[in-house]
């Protein structure tokens, strides 16, 4: 399906649908950074990692304040570059490299933004993701249109502020959709 006849997913979640057996996307949520005629990419949301924000800061070598966000969860951002490290953060802030996602938020993949928050002068919320998950030109729109995946609107509260565990039926409940009510055979005849 061409890009113009399917609306920018962009700042959307892409819901993983019950069918979906690919274990690298069952059961996820993925926030969609960017999305163009070009393809997609974006960030796995509910995948933490035993790894910590502190623990990624003491391999870069970068010396923190002992701050609460020294605790933050890594998560398993998607099985694209594994070792590359993103930080999705509110407000967007003026970072050597980030890429908007909205008005508000922007996804950060350079040094700076990890001192400053190992230092309590980052953005006010922060998601950390290691890889990502990326779609080449028309193959997210193909996996949609084949019922792998429902998408709305990105909640932030979903994003920054929920269980990682909540997340996968907390954003279908923003649908209306009760996901394990669904059939595993869901949209096939």
């Amino acid at each position: 399906m061409p890009m113009g006849e399917m609306a920018c997913l962009t700042n959307h979640f892409l819901i993983a649908m019950p069918n979906l057996a690919d274990p690298n996307f069952s059961r996820t949520v993925t926030l969609i950074c960017e999305h163009s005629s070009e393809g997609a990419m974006g960030l796995i949301i509910n995948r933490p990692t035993d790894l910590r924000l502190r623990e990624i800061l003491q391999q870069l070598d970068i010396e923190g304040t002992e701050v609460a966000s020294l605790d933050l969860p890594v998560h398993l951002g998607g099985p694209v570059q594994g070792s590359r490290g993103f930080v999705v953060h509110e407000p967007l802030g003026n970072w050597e490299s980030t890429l908007p996602v909205s008005d508000t938020l922007g996804v950060s993949t350079s040094r700076d933004i990890l001192v400053a928050i190992a230092q309590n002068r980052g953005p006010q919320r922060s998601f950390l993701a290691l890889g990502y998950a990326g779609w080449a030109p028309g193959q997210l729109e193909r996996e949609i249109a084949e019922n792998a995946w429902l998408s709305g609107p990105a909640d932030r509260s979903i994003l920054f502020e929920m269980p990682a565990e909540q997340r996968w039926g907390a954003a279908a409940n923003l649908l209306g959709i009760d996901l394990a009510a669904l059939s595993e055979e869901a949209g096939h005849a």
